[in-house]
């Protein structure tokens, strides 16, 4: 096999391992923790403890070793007392009678991380170990730290909201000063990932008397940070009628930058799967305006599929036809939707696709799993209607139990990831530039299974050919 395409092989496994990141929601949606919470931190050590330097004491210039004295101990009574002296590493400035929260691992003989906290920090931390198991008695603690004087503080409690649920974020309600958050949102100094928890927070206590300072940040020239949560505060609060605004600036428009898009298509993401606000069957459409760009419709087939919107068979098909070399990365996603959607028309396109590009239903056969389609409830299978004749009962969940995405989508992966480091940081994203992001809570054990399953096999695959212990397999990817 030829280096390159042993390196194409790689690269699709190595998407493959994204695509396999869990797609359950089990975090804020648009919110990605900067490190370990302290409380999570210190659940997995086996001792912590409070510790000064002690007078006199002299630091190893080598090594960084001195000898502290343990003042308070957190966790690990039994392997560590009060007054004991322990022999951390560190090459800072310890001063005399400056105190340390140390973390230590494997006893008996444990290995310390340090770092220096004030009277505050050491308070927070006291109080941070009594916290009930409540997300809810959590949050309402946390949030009085979100901008602490002190960054640690306030990088920690940040952090506390970023991996809770939304649900819990939700029940925070009453206790979310609206006024504030106005304010931090408003602030130009405001940190991207903080402006995107406060939007989202925005769009759990705001009404629509926010609508129009969202509207004026949105049809601004210069976009803000945060743009993803920005437009999903603002559909929460607008509803439907919102959906006008974000499809004329963002989805419908040829022109709109190619992040600015892809936050709009995040923002639709978190609608169809959390928000609860704005029905699918009103959502969909504006999926549908970016089949219009052929560049980017890979961003949105493995939605169409997970929400089981059979409507745009034609349309898919088409794009797999008149895919030229600059997009042509959207046809095993084409593939991947047409093998999952259960009406008669796309096993027939599937054949007649196959005389257009058989490479292309040759790499979704060996990368996916065939995905099965569950009924919804109802007298007609969902997949016989068009968005707008869904009834309530049929905008229940329904996913797919595969991502639609393909892991040969390499060029347009590594496109999407430069374009959204530059653009204030936005999700991290899988193969064909999709967001590892929230998915329905339906069906999740069910999903994880089978994502196992499929990655597992995908690895073994890669690894007999790599090393040429499938030879026929081999050869079936050189020819």
């Amino acid at each position: 096999m030829s280096k390159t395409k042993q390196s194409i092989l790689l690269a699709g496994v190595l998407s493959a391992l994204l695509l396999a990141a869990p797609l359950v929601s089990l975090a804020c949606p648009f919110c990605s923790a900067v490190s370990q919470t302290l409380r999570q931190e210190m659940s997995t050590m086996d001792a912590v403890v409070i510790a000064e330097s002690i007078p006199g004491e002299v630091q190893d210039s080598e090594t960084g070793k001195i000898r502290m004295k343990v003042v308070r101990v957190l966790v690990g009574e039994k392997i560590v007392q009060v007054g004991q002296t322990v022999t951390p590493v560190y090459y800072g400035n310890v001063g005399e009678g400056r105190r340390f929260l140390l973390t230590g691992v494997d006893p008996p003989d444990l290995q310390w991380s340090l770092m220096p906290v004030t009277e505050r920090g050491e308070k927070y931390i006291l109080q941070v170990l009594a916290l009930p198991d409540d997300d809810v008695a959590r949050l309402t603690f946390f949030r009085n730290y979100l901008e602490d004087e002190e960054p640690m503080l306030a990088r920690d409690a940040y952090d506390e909201f970023a991996i809770t649920p939304y649900e819990a974020i939700i029940a925070l309600k009453d206790k979310m000063d609206h006024d504030q958050l106005v304010a931090w949102i408003q602030d130009p100094e405001m940190p991207a990932d903080r402006k995107r928890l406060y939007l989202t927070m925005l769009g759990v206590c705001g009404s629509d008397k926010d609508l129009p300072m969202l509207k004026e940040m949105l049809s601004g020239e210069q976009t803000q940070g945060g743009l993803d949560a920005m437009i999903a505060c603002y559909l929460t609060l607008a509803g439907e009628d919102g959906l006008e605004l974000v499809n004329e600036r963002f989805l419908g428009n040829k022109q709109a930058p190619y992040t600015e898009t892809y936050s709009a298509i995040m923002a639709v993401r978190f609608h169809g799967t959390e928000g609860n606000t704005i029905p699918r069957s009103a959502l969909l459409p504006s999926l549908h305006l970016i089949l219009d760009r052929p560049e980017l419709a890979d961003l949105v087939i493995s939605d169409l599929a997970r929400w089981s919107d059979w409507s745009q068979v034609d349309r898919l098909t088409k794009l797999f036809v008149n895919a030229t070399e600059d997009n042509n990365f959207v046809r095993v996603p084409v593939v991947n939707y047409l093998r999952a959607c259960p009406l008669p028309e796309a096993a027939e396109a599937l054949q007649e696709l196959e005389k257009v590009d058989p490479e292309s239903i040759r790499r979704s056969n060996i990368f996916f799993a065939k995905p099965i389609a569950k009924p919804k409830p109802g007298p007609k299978s969902s997949s016989s209607l068009t968005p707008s004749q869904k009834t309530d009962e049929e905008e229940k969940v329904l996913e797919s139990p595969l991502p639609i995405v393909p892991v040969s989508n390499i060029g347009v992966q590594l496109r999407s990831r430069q374009m959204l480091a530059s653009a204030n940081g936005l999700l991290p994203v899988a193969a064909g530039g999709t967001a590892v992001v929230a998915a329905s809570p339906v069906n999740r054990l069910g999903l994880a299974t089978v994502l196992s399953v499929a990655l597992s096999t995908m690895l073994i695959f890669a690894w007999l050919t790599l090393t040429s212990g499938a030879p026929a397999v081999a050869a079936g990817i050189e020819s």
